[in-house]
């Protein structure tokens, strides 16, 4: 089975780094030397910004990360590489050269509105002689790396022939290369693995309208031809993503988030996406993640990170805006992982009309340890064992009355006829299934029992049954 947990990869990021400097104060008057308002500063605080808030946001998803980039010799550029330092952000491959270092700073007076923004930076293009500088320490180097993410600011780092250069490098030793794309120049991104264009740069790079779907589908697929790469992911902003190149186009609707500061959502984005790649889950997965990362980034204010456990904390309570306690994908990879001190209780079945037998079976599960996981039988499953007529309820309506029970921690709808392969993902330290089975035929016991755990066998309340109840319906 592949493993989707989530583990520290070796990820190399390549772009314009900047310092976000916030001024935190009030606006309260008007100068009396010109009609302008008086900003009345009380704190100040820097971050890094541009391609140094996808390192950033990649080492909040836990992962091992390499900055390549540069900066000016000057306290700013001292400030930034001191605060990714800070972050265990690996900066040797920051070189300081005779240039300022890009820095934005912007005011916020009351209620987090930003008053002014006050950029202080130099976008001279990179040298050929730096150039070939980086590029052969990329060489050196590339070899420790499992991606390679691309953010081009336009801030004159990644010129054509450097960026050119990065995506050579990388194809030769089979390295994913995805790129936040800025340029209108896209020939300097051919033969990358993904390209994430926002509406306004998918237009510009392909000069198509983007407004209906259709559009922004046909503009995707002319960008992922001219540019022979694999996929192109494009954020359009309020109304979600959309991927192209897996098969049919994958549709992502935004994650219903109320917005504070759409600042950095594009470098949370990519970060998830880069770390859901190198981690081996498919592009879908990565999409609906990076996404989710997106949303929770526009609630807060200013340039910030997105932690892995705020991502598996949305993810297990969230399912289409109701709450819920339903785990899938990567949240039943990584379960165990994450509750490794916990006593864990599974049991399953196909639990298709709720009964008294249901509710006490599972109560006493649910004493047995810290956390009982339930796991449920999918239609189609249930129709494989059952018979046609079977469920009578849709496997989304069974696993939201069984969340509506306060003793069940967690719910996982799963397709297979049994639950072996979900047994062994979770790796629970009880077993529980029905006083009629007999105990050598149950599913998963051996592989319990071989990590330490045991079998429990519940009574059913005698009598009760969804079968029965449907007999006497029928009558």
């Amino acid at each position: 089975m592949r493993n989707n947990n989530i583990e520290s990869k070796n990820i190399l990021v390549i772009g314009d780094v900047m310092l976000d400097t916030y001024y935190e104060g009030d606006v309260k008057r008007i100068s009396p030397e010109a009609p302008v308002p008086v900003f009345h500063k009380k704190s100040e605080r820097s971050v890094p910004g541009g391609a140094a808030n996808v390192a950033a946001n990649l080492v909040a998803a836990g992962q091992n990360v390499a900055m390549m980039s540069i900066i000016g010799n000057d306290k700013t550029g001292e400030t930034l590489k001191s605060i990714l330092d800070s972050q265990r952000i690996d900066t040797e491959l920051i070189i300081p050269l005779d240039r300022h270092t890009t820095e934005k700073t912007r005011f916020l007076a009351m209620n987090n509105q930003q008053v002014l923004r006050l950029d202080v930076e130099d976008t001279d293009s990179l040298s050929d002689t730096d150039c070939h500088m980086l590029l052969e320490l990329l060489m050196n180097k590339v070899k420790n790396y499992d991606l390679i993410l691309i953010s081009d600011y336009l801030k004159g780092l990644l010129t054509f022939d450097f960026t050119k250069g990065i995506i050579s490098i990388a194809k030769n030793h089979n390295i994913p290369v995805i790129i936040d794309v800025k340029d209108s120049k896209i020939d300097k991104y051919n033969h990358a693995t993904l390209l994430k264009p926002n509406l306004k740069e998918l237009r510009d790079l392909t000069g198509m309208k983007v407004v209906s779907d259709e559009e922004i589908i046909k503009a995707s697929e002319k960008l992922k031809k001219q540019c022979n790469c694999d996929y192109v992911l494009t954020t359009c902003g309020g109304r979600g993503m959309i991927l192209i190149g897996d098969n049919n186009p994958y549709f992502v609707d935004a994650f219903g988030q109320e917005v504070f500061d759409v600042t950095g959502a594009g470098d949370t984005a990519i970060a998830y996406l880069g770390t859901c790649m190198a981690n081996g889950y498919s592009m879908r997965e990565s999409v609906d993640i990076a996404n989710l990362a997106a949303g929770i980034q526009v609630s807060k204010v200013g340039t910030s990170s997105v932690y892995w456990s705020e991502i598996r904390e949305r993810m297990t309570s969230q399912i289409d805006g109701t709450i819920h306690k339903v785990l899938s994908g990567f949240m039943v990879d990584t379960f165990r992982k994450d509750h490794k001190n916990k006593k864990i209780v599974f049991t399953n079945g196909c639990f298709d009309i709720l009964h008294i037998g249901h509710i006490r079976y599972l109560q006493e599960a649910a004493k047995l340890g810290d956390i009982l996981i339930v796991g449920l039988n999918s239609d189609d499953s249930v129709k494989r064992l059952k018979g046609i007529e079977r469920p009578i309820n849709s496997e989304l309506e069974r696993a939201e009355m069984l969340c509506a029970l306060d003793f069940v921690d967690y719910v996982v709808i799963f397709e297979e006829n049994t639950p072996l392969k979900l047994i062994k993902t979770i790796e629970p330290d009880i077993l529980v299934k029905g006083g009629d089975y007999d105990p050598n035929e149950v599913v998963g016991k051996k592989e319990v029992e071989a990590r330490g755990g045991k079998l429990t066998l519940i009574p059913f309340v005698e009598g009760k049954s969804t079968t029965k109840i449907i007999e006497r319906i029928k009558k």
